[in-house]
């Protein structure tokens, strides 16, 4: 997909609301055109033969005029409003549509990025639809102003078709200064609102390690970039305002000398000299509209390049894939093969097998939890654990990684850092639009300790949260990102150190609060695998997988592993 393709496919998508508007604008410009030359033949047919009968009927002539050009201008500029905004709403959806896909998607764009992609530059590839119809609508009143000249005299006539064609052909050569001007500034614009987003989401991490002085070094650096940037488009495009405005006025000067050195030697009436003139000023903004189009639609193009850029960026998994592919039985079989015992008894949805993996810090991991398993994850090298988390939640193209993961239905893959929505504790809560029944809303509430939240507040659910969820502790977010996982009740849970932020206390409850609800006694059909070191939530789980050097170094149980592993008791002591 390319910007081009974007701006076919913004026109057809649009064509009825843009071809009315089109036409109606066309309309407004000839009757805009007509007003000299109804103004002409007023001087011509009444004003200079006293005729106060004519004159009057001229006149009324001239309001309804004025009327047609109003209601033309106002119905044609609705019009194509309304195509603009359900273009750049139809391209925020499909933006939202291709980040949110299951498979991933295969971009070095970052949040700030496609913020300012699906923001910034979806408008400016909507306005196309303003641009166009007022290029045809500049052509139309050209054409009208020709064909009036040639019929008032020829020379006149042909000196406005030679010219004006002349005058756009030698502006047009600076379109490709505009174009690549305006998509370095767009691309910078984007980096520095990228890297502006990661410093704020990122401040106290800064701030623990004492970076915020290089981080502001950093953003201003690309602040300047792209403010240097913006300037030089800006430069670039007045210049080339400042050109076109005065090739335009120069056009409609010379026309006006060239009526009256006509009107002096009699060729041409008096009303024919006004319409002339009328004309010639009325020409300058048809023909300024023409020589600013190339310039809107380089910048319209910038954009669509952008916009190109995440509408055809490929998914990260293969589009054929089953995401909910049944593996049961060949996870059962490795897990007696792994384990020694059988899986669990009622053999339900879930399991997830990581076999042979190499990627990043990983050197060829293999890793089984089973249907109905709860798993721990212990790395000693925190790299190790983010290459799994990444590997797992599907942020990295398999062909950047060798080895292959089979999972055994739906996954979610909550990460470490995890964002919340403004809105309220409830909206945040929902999972699909539905924020799950007040029984199974409390038990996960409970389960994750979220409920000291809701109950911390006196609006409870309804407590605001702002963006980021920056009203909230770090704990706060912590249990309610885990509450909303759980309420989603994948087959496959997997939670990269959900419990970071919270005192010893409440990580017990939450560890617990997990086993009860997603493993019951008598066993269940979930599988959930936490990525920690902490000793709570291992100590929970059915086994445990010990990570160096990005491979599976020790397996066992938790109190096993720690009687028996002094490097695992030692990293995992608190």
């Amino acid at each position: 997909m390319t910007g081009a393709s974007i701006l076919r496919r913004t026109m057809r998508r649009n064509a009825a609301r843009l071809s009315a508007g089109t036409l109606l604008t066309s309309l407004h410009q000839v009757c805009e055109a007509s007003v000299p030359i109804l103004i002409g033949v007023i001087v011509d047919r009444a004003i200079g033969l006293g005729d106060t009968g004519s004159l009057l009927w001229w006149l009324t002539a001239l309001a309804a005029l004025f009327t047609v050009l109003s209601l033309a201008y106002r119905y044609g500029a609705r019009t194509l409003m309304r195509a603009i905004a359900h273009e750049a709403h139809l391209l925020r959806l499909e933006f939202a549509a291709k980040i949110i896909d299951p498979r991933g998607l295969d971009t070095d764009l970052r949040a700030g990025e496609l913020l300012t992609i699906s923001s910034n530059d979806a408008d400016n590839t909507s306005e196309l639809l303003d641009y166009l119809p007022r290029a045809v609508g500049a052509l139309v009143a050209a054409a009208v102003c020709a064909v009036t000249l040639l019929l008032i005299d020829t020379p006149l006539g042909v000196a406005v078709l030679v010219a004006t064609p002349l005058t756009l052909l030698a502006l047009h050569v600076g379109t490709p200064y505009i174009t690549r001007h305006v998509a370095a500034q767009q691309e910078l614009a984007g980096q520095a609102a990228a890297l502006a987003t990661d410093l704020v989401s990122g401040v106290r991490p800064l701030r623990g390690i004492g970076a915020e002085a290089a981080a502001s070094q950093r953003y201003a650096r690309i602040s300047r970039l792209s403010l240097a940037a913006a300037l030089r488009a800006g430069r670039t495009q007045a210049i080339y305002t400042a050109v076109s405005g005065t090739g335009g006025a120069l056009l409609a000067c010379g026309v006006a000398v060239l009526a009256g050195w006509f009107a002096l030697r009699g060729q041409i009436s008096a009303g024919e000299f006004l319409t002339v003139i009328g004309l010639a000023q009325f020409l300058m903004e048809p023909v300024g509209t023409l020589t600013m189009v190339p310039g809107w639609v380089a910048e319209a193009r910038a954009s669509a390049d952008r916009v190109a850029r995440v509408a055809g960026a490929p998914v990260l998994l293969p589009a054929d894939t089953d995401l909910n592919t049944d593996i049961n039985t060949d996870l059962n079989a490795d897990l007696n093969a792994d384990t020694g015992e059988a899986g669990p008894p009622d053999g339900g949805p879930g399991g997830l097998e990581v076999s042979g993996v190499s990627y990043d810090a990983l050197a060829g991991l293999n890793l089984v939890a089973g249907p109905g398993e709860f798993v721990g994850v212990m790395a000693h090298r925190p790299a190790d654990a983010d290459a799994l988390v990444r590997v797992l939640s599907g942020r990295v193209n398999p062909a950047e990684y060798s080895g292959s993961v089979r999972v055994g239905g739906r996954i979610l893959v909550e990460p470490h850092h995890t964002d919340l929505f403004e809105g309220t504790l409830a909206t945040n809560l929902a999972v699909g639009g539905r924020p799950g029944n007040p029984e199974e809303l409390a038990t996960v509430l409970a389960a994750s300790a979220a409920d000291d939240v809701v109950a911390a507040h006196p609006d409870g659910l309804e407590r605001q949260v702002v963006e980021r969820g920056a009203s909230l502790s770090g704990g706060q977010r912590q249990r309610v990102a885990l509450a909303r996982a759980l309420l989603a009740r994948p087959p496959i849970l997997v939670l990269h150190d959900p419990t970071t932020a919270v005192d010893a206390v409440t990580e017990q409850g939450i560890a617990w609060g997990l086993r009860s609800l997603r493993h019951p006694e008598g066993g269940g059909t979930f599988t959930t695998v936490v990525v920690t070191s902490s000793p709570a939530l291992l100590a929970a789980t059915d086994r445990v997988f010990v990570l160096d050097g990005g491979k599976v170094v020790a397996k066992g149980s938790h109190a096993d592993l720690g009687a028996t592993d002094d490097d695992y008791r030692r990293a995992v002591q608190r």
